[in-house]
């Protein structure tokens, strides 16, 4: 039995769906209401479909190129780690994708599945949080139950987007995502040194 809560704010915090509002209402702004439900619903979707792609197929691809799950998840566990201080130290999540949707004309894909929450943190997620070795198969239908969960509540911030928006405004949504950081740093330092005790058979 995995500890619910704990994956459950691990995806929260790599997919932070807080952070998704403000892109959602810059790329939807000139959309109606029914197409920006549409929109929310297919962005919403495509991630899902990602992230289990990610969660059958990942261990298999890594294994394939001869790559040890441990070395994937000391990598996975840095490029999570650089990936929060970013969200800390730098632009924060909403402010860096809007800016990409102000320079690219594009809907429900890029940059609302792919990276706002289909984002490079939440795939290694779904790879190392379903490690064969570690996890049987109740396991880890638990932790993509989680992730679902996480997706779902994405959905539903999006659907209610200009409600949240005007409650928190571009710079709540902001603080949100750089405490998701610095949550995101201590399972991202957690994760590196399971890698080197497996790696290393300490």
């Amino acid at each position: 039995m995995i500890d619910l809560l704990a994956t459950f704010i691990f995806f929260f915090a790599v997919i932070d769906p807080i952070g998704t509002v403000p892109v959602f209402i810059a790329v939807t702004k000139n959309y109606d209401e029914v197409q920006k439900r549409k929109i929310a619903l297919f962005a919403t979707l495509v991630s899902a479909a990602i992230l289990v792609f990610f969660v059958v197929a990942g261990e298999l691809i890594l294994t394939a190129m001869g790559i040890p799950l441990s070395a994937f998840q000391i990598a996975g566990g840095i490029v999570l780690f650089l990936f929060a201080l970013s969200m800390i130290f730098g632009e924060s999540k909403p402010e860096e994708e809007v800016r990409m949707v102000k320079s690219h004309n594009d809907t429900a894909i890029f940059p609302l599945a792919v990276p706002s929450i289909a984002g490079p943190g939440a795939m290694l997620a779904a790879v190392l949080l379903t490690e064969n070795a570690r996890f049987n198969i109740w396991e880890q239908v638990q932790t993509v139950a989680m992730m679902l969960l996480v997706l779902a509540i994405v959905c539903v911030l999006m659907l209610c987007a200009s409600f949240m928006h005007r409650i928190i405004g571009n710079g709540g949504a902001s603080i949100i995502s750089r405490v998701m950081g610095l949550i995101l740093a201590s399972v991202a330092t957690t994760n590196t040194l399971s890698g080197l005790k497996a790696y290393f058979g300490l």
